[in-house]
Order: structure tokens, then C-alpha cells, then sequence
């Protein structure tokens, strides 16, 4: 009978299964909140709003997701940073017009960089967002992976709480994408001028933004990337280039092949860019630490640059690789010598404190004109019985209680 009713069972949960399939039944409350939800990122078009603090578009906003549409002059460098899509929109208010152009990349990483790769020496430090500066009535800032370019027909007052209001409602990515650059660590900041840094991740960037040396030299196609900033030094300005490659070994020999350059001079192939000529020969030094390559140029004196050089210092963090997974035989061994250790443990404390408490009480006894151990003490009570009253049946000697 209990099979015949499972069965039963059985065929009514099949047939109810089935019906709901064909009837379309919709998930229950619970089983919505068990499923896995997949944050998608915002659409581009989020990334700008319609109307802010009087602003109005005049037209619908622009998205891109093709480089050169973007910025054709850039696209290459834009592409090294791994852009993927921009947002084009114009505004107008009370007779004065807006142009912004959003440019997301695919983390906050590639973001900085390309701002670094806009943003050029000398312009002022504004406050918006992770990072602005501006140009007469341009504005730079960016966030996350964002950035934002403003052009306006006129700057007031107000313009960069009115660009902090666009930036507050930017994304900001989270796990690896949100990470900075790690090589901005390598830069020393005692005397270093921020608003001259510049980060490339391949030789367009680096060429755009100013590099020093010939972006091929650099060697990106081994996987570096580079950053460069200008430190006013005591003798003159100096500019620090940091290069960064996958292993020590790396570093090695592109650091031989930077020096090499250097040594030629004039007779270099290719011939030097303009940030090397421009710099004073005697004070051009390289080295390298770990992974890092790092080059000294610009107008201070040797000795200063050679200083700022050697506070370029690479420090290697381990991370602990897990072991394999331990055998039943190395548990055994180690739960059997556990087991060993605890008995001497358990042993010499038994002893130790034996020897505590007897030796303290000889030590009283001893201390009382008495003998150290109890044997020897008058009043041990005995029976002294002895055999020949025993046979003779007599009675024992000594006093009895009255009955």
C-alpha cells in the first residue's frame, strides 16, 4: 500500500509540474528573490542628463561607441585606454551654450589616463569630481570611468558647482575597475607638481602626452606602462619618467637599451624628441629597480636629479601561494604527535607538582623539629595482637568496655 500511494504521489506532482509548464505559471515571491541578479553597467546615455541647474539640451544626446567618431585626432590613445563608448550633448541657458562630451572607459584605470592624456601642464586645479583643471572656458574633470569634458560660451561663478551636480551622479565601479593605476605608488612626492602627471598604457598615449623618450624605446609592446611628472627642484625643474614592465628581467634590458640611446646623442636612431634636447645632457640619468625603469631629465644639476633617481625604490610584496591538500597519513602523524606531546606535558606537570607539595610538607615538618616523613611519628596507632592469646582462646589484655 505505501508503494501504490507513492506512485500516486509521484504521478499527481508530475501531472501538476506539467500543467503549470503549459499553463505558463509565473514564479512565486520567494523564487524571484533566490535568482542571481547580474548588475548590468548604465547605459552611456545615463552618463549625461537632459536638464540640470537651468541647463536644457536643444537636441536629442549622441552616443558613440566607435573611437574615431569620438575624437579622430585621439582615437588611438583613446583605444590604448580601452574606451568604449562617449556621450555627445549640447545645452543652451538664458542666451549662453554648453558642450559636454562624456568619455567611459572600461575602468577607472584607463579613465585617469586619459584624462592625464587631455589635461595639459600649467592648467589651474579645479575641485569637481576625482580630478578637474581648466582652460579659459574649458573644464576637465573625470570619475570612475568617466570623463567629462565641458566647453562653455561663457564661465561664471557657478560653473563648477554646476559641474559637481553632473559628477555626483556618475558610477563608480567597484573591485579591480575601480583601482587607480598601482605605478602612481612609484612616484616620490616630495616636490612633485600634480597637475604635471601623466599615465599612458601604450605609445600613443605616451607620445601625446609629452613622453621623453621615443614611444617604441619604451617598449609597450612588452607590456609596460609608463608615468611621467615634472618636480621643481632646487636648481631647476626636473621631469621623472617611470616605466613599468612585467619582470625585473624585462626592466634589465630595455634600462641597457634607454642607456645605450642616451650614450648616442645626436647620432641616435630615432633621432630625440624635442623633451630630450630640451633637457641639460649632463643631467640625463637612468636605472632601473625590480621592474621599474627610471629616468631622470630636464634642467635641474646632476646632483639633484641623481637624488630624485634614487628615490625611485621598487618593494616586492609576497603573497603566500596555498599548499596542496594534506593526506589522512600527515593528519594521523600530526594528531599522534599531538597526543605525545600532550602526555609529556600532562607527565612532567604531575611531577612538578608531586614534588611541590611533598617537599613543602617535609619542609614544614622539618621546620617543626619533627621528622620528614610521617613513618617515624609516636602516635601511629597499632594493635599489638599476638598469637599466643589467639590460641589460647584467652582474652586479650587491656582495658574493656563495661557490657
Amino acid at each position: 500500500m505505501r508503494k501504490i500511494a507513492f506512485l500516486a504521489g509521484m504521478l499527481a506532482f508530475g501531472c501538476g509540474a506539467v500543467l503549470a509548464v503549459a499553463q505558463g505559471e509565473q514564479p512565486t515571491a520567494a523564487e524571484k528573490q533566490s535568482a542571481t541578479t547580474i548588475v548590468l553597467p548604465p547605459s552611456p546615455k545615463a552618463l549625461l542628463p537632459d536638464a540640470f541647474d537651468g541647463w536644457e539640451t536643444t537636441g536629442p544626446s549622441k552616443v558613440l561607441t566607435d573611437a574615431t567618431q569620438a575624437d579622430a585626432a585621439n582615437a588611438a590613445a583613446l583605444k590604448e585606454y580601452g574606451f568604449n563608448a562617449a556621450v555627445l550633448a549640447n545645452y543652451k541657458r538664458d542666451g549662453d551654450t554648453l558642450s559636454l562630451r562624456a568619455l567611459r572607459f572600461d575602468d577607472t584605470s584607463g579613465a585617469y589616463g586619459a584624462y592625464t592624456y587631455y589635461r595639459q601642464n600649467g592648467w589651474p586645479r579645479e575641485d569637481i569630481g576625482a580630478g578637474a583643471a581648466s582652460d579659459h572656458n574649458r573644464v576637465l574633470f573625470w570619475k570612475g570611468t568617466t570623463v567629462v569634458d565641458a566647453l562653455f560660451s561663457r564661465i561664471g561663478p557657478m560653473t563648477a558647482g554646476e559641474l559637481r551636480e553632473i559628477a555626483e551622479k556618475l558610477p563608480i565601479p567597484t573591485g579591480n575597475r575601480g583601482m587607480i593605476p598601482p605605478i602612481l605608488a612609484d612616484l616620490p612626492q616630495e616636490k612633485l607638481d600634480g597637475q604635471t602627471t601623466h599615465y599612458a598604457e601604450g605609445p600613443a598615449g605616451y607620445a601625446g602626452s609629452g613622453g621623453v623618450l621615443p614611444a617604441a624605446l619604451a617598449g609597450f609592446d612588452k607590456g609596460a606602462e609608463a608615468v611621467t611628472a615634472n618636480y621643481s627642484l632646487v636648481s631647476g625643474q626636473a621631469t621623472l619618467t617611470i616605466i613599468d614592465y612585467p619582470t625585473p628581467q624585462i626592466a634589465e634590458a630595455q634600462e641597457a637599451a634607454i642607456r645605450a640611446y642616451l650614450k648616442a646623442g645626436s647620432q641616435a636612431q630615432p633621432a630625440w624628441p624635442k623633451p630630450l634636447t630640451d633637457s641639460d645632457q649632463a643631467s640625463l640619468e637612468v636605472r632601473h629597480s625590480g621592474p621599474l625603469v627610471a629616468l631622470a631629465s630636464g634642467d635641474a644639476v646632476l646632483d639633484d636629479s641623481h637624488r630624485l633617481l634614487e628615490s625611485v625604490h621598487y618593494e616586492a610584496s609576497l603573497t603566500a601561494i596555498p599548499g596542496a591538500v594534506e593526506s589522512d597519513v600527515e593528519k594521523t602523524s600530526k594528531l599522534l604527535i599531538g597526543i605525545a606531546v600532550l602526555s609529556i606535558i600532562g607527565a612532567a606537570a604531575a611531577i612538578v607538582l608531586g614534588g611541590f607539595l611533598g617537599g613543602g610538607r617535609a619542609l614544614y615538618r622539618l621546620s617543626r623539629g619533627r621528622p620528614i616523613s610521617s613513618v617515624y611519628d609516636e602516635e601511629f596507632i597499632h594493635l599489638d595482637l599476638s598469637e599466643k592469646w589467639i590460641e589460647r582462646g584467652e582474652a586479650i589484655p587491656g582495658p574493656h568496655p563495661k557490657g
